[in-house]
């Protein structure tokens, strides 16, 4: 057995232009920063490797300079299918440029297709994505009139419409875990997520397979049921710098995020009562007792905090996309992982969960909505947020809860005794005749009968 531990430059130095890169990562939890560091170091210095491609099912990224936002170089990346941009801004902003072709895809249909490359399967069948921007009749997902391919394609099967989201090879896959051992077996003891096993992906592929790691085990000290990523599948193991193998960006490490230990949640002070707070608890009001609820990024993420200050946590199930089940899912640079989960699984297994109608509600962000209930979250002029699992979870929840404020730019309120007091009105209202991009069909969601709710600091509407 050969030692498979190099250094970060001689794992990239594989990497040949034209090459289709599949990388994990939910915004720091999971991110291979090592490995995107050795790879834009390689570039500036060489010029090569040029016109990747980049495949990513959540945003690897921390909305300025980390993650992906490493490789937004001109030359280096030609191609880019993502699920969420909004924390890689740097791509987004050649995505909206035209200066590469560039898709979006709601996060849990590119977490599936990993599965399907993996089986070698021609690609995935959904009805996730009917009747909003990526369904091909309303442009495919398109970022830009560079992007010509037709990645989804509608097809009819047993009378009902359904989405095919076409396979494709993967060239090299980046993966990050704990702990390896020299024969390439890596476990994840240390990580927030589990994420997508990408490696599977690139080995159907005959692909490389890149993990990034934060220490090393003799050969056979890993437990066989702690490995994650056997090492069949691993061609070379790379020993991440510290400042480089985050658990979070937020989080250098907390025990309590990877289910190592449970912390007292009593010790987290409340939020000021400002209107993010106004809309959560408004929001909390409907918490299922008993149910299972999906918080998504920004505004909903309050709505965790909420239910801890007023003792409803142990009535309700809080989960996460990337597949956090239970405990207090967090917000900001610490999105994606949970103080105290009662479970961690593969983020392909959460929205197969998700998709399979296993969410009771779901409370998702709200940028702007329209006089049908459309919203949109994913695409404001040039600007680029991306939909990641707002799709799939919108589309299958029994129950939805859309949270923002009424107006944005410049607002500013004051919570008193007396009441709410608007100190000044955003420039921008949220509340449009007609959205720029349908993220959410009202529409749809109207003729099914689902119940649907838009909160927000003054007032509530119901579809």
């Amino acid at each position: 057995m050969r030692d498979k531990v190099v250094s970060a430059a001689e794992a990239v130095a594989i990497i040949r232009s034209g090459d289709t890169i599949a990388t994990s990562g939910f915004v720091g939890v999971g991110t291979p920063d090592e490995i995107y560091l050795a790879l834009e170091r390689r570039f500036l210095e060489t010029g090569r490797p040029r016109g990747l491609g980049l495949v990513f099912a959540a945003a690897p990224g921390d909305g300025k300079e980390r993650g992906l936002n490493r490789l937004a170089h001109e030359g280096l990346v030609a191609r880019a299918v993502g699920g969420h941009w909004a924390l890689v801004p740097r791509l987004g902003k050649m995505a909206a440029e035209g200066a590469i072709q560039a898709w979006n895809l709601p996060l849990g249909c590119v977490s599936q297709l990993f599965r399907e490359i993996a089986g070698r399967r021609p690609g995935l069948l959904s009805r996730v994505g009917l009747g909003t921007f990526v369904d091909p009749r309303q442009g495919g997902g398109r970022l830009n009139p560079k992007s010509t391919d037709d990645l989804v394609k509608v097809m009819e099967i047993g009378g009902r419409e359904w989405l095919f989201y076409e396979a494709f090879p993967v060239d090299v896959a980046v993966v990050r875990g704990t702990t390896a051992d020299p024969e390439g077996n890596v476990s994840m003891e240390r990580e927030a997520l589990l994420l997508d096993n990408l490696a599977m992906a690139a080995k159907a592929s005959k692909g490389f397979v890149i993990a990034q790691v934060e220490r090393l085990a003799a050969t056979g000290a890993l437990p066989a049921k702690q490995v994650a990523v056997p090492g069949v599948l691993v061609d070379c193991v790379v020993v991440a710098a510290p400042e480089n193998h985050l658990q979070t960006y937020g989080t250098p490490f907390s025990a309590a995020f990877s289910g190592q230990l449970r912390v007292p949640l009593d010790r987290v002070p409340p939020l000021a009562l400002d209107e993010r707070k106004i809309i959560a608890r408004r929001c909390a009001f409907e918490l299922p007792m008993g149910g299972v609820v999906n918080l998504g990024i920004g505004m909903p993420e309050a709505v965790a905090a909420v239910a801890q200050e007023e003792n409803l946590l142990q009535h309700v199930t809080l989960t996460a996309e990337p597949g956090i089940i239970g405990g207090m899912p967090r917000g900001g640079l610490d999105f994606g992982a949970a103080v105290n989960p009662s479970a961690i699984i593969a983020q392909n297994q959460q929205f197969d969960f998700y998709d399979g109608g296993g969410l009771d509600l779901a409370c998702l962000g709200l940028a702007q909505a329209d006089a049908a209930g459309n919203v949109n979250v994913s695409r404001f002029g040039g600007r680029f947020a991306g939909a990641g699992g707002f799709v799939n979870i919108t589309q299958n929840a029994r129950r939805l809860v859309f949270a923002g404020t009424f107006t944005a730019g410049g607002f500013r309120v004051e919570a008193t005794g007396a009441g709410l007091r608007i100190v000044s009105e955003g420039r921008s209202p949220k509340l449009v005749a007609a959205v720029e991009e349908i993220t959410f069909n009202g529409r749809l969601a109207a003729e099914a009968g689902r119940p649907v709710l838009y909160v927000t600091e003054r007032c509530v509407f119901r579809l």
